[in-house]
């Protein structure tokens, strides 16, 4: 599998949908997952259709569980600026 390019994420959904994609694209099942996590397939099932309720230490685990870094920086003027509706 080719490295994932970096991705903005500004929404929950972004989240869950970045999280399961890569989950396929490494051809993992939830179980899998849920293994590597210690939680239920479930479990799994719903954060991944309800991220904003994953806590970060959750989110630090499934990141590392999917080879995916977590990573935070300023955010790009260009960016900011096309991304009004997106503010917190």
């Amino acid at each position: 599998m080719s490295p994932l390019p970096p991705q903005i994420l500004i929404s929950g959904d972004q989240l869950g949908h970045l999280l399961r994609s890569t989950r396929k694209s490494l051809k993992l099942s939830q179980t899998a997952i849920a293994n590597r996590l210690n939680l239920s397939q479930n479990r799994v099932s719903y954060l991944e259709l309800h991220p904003d309720t994953l806590s970060f230490s959750q989110l630090l685990a499934w990141c590392s569980a999917l080879g995916l870094d977590l990573r935070l920086g300023a955010r790009d003027t260009a960016t900011a600026l096309d991304s009004d509706s997106a503010e917190w």
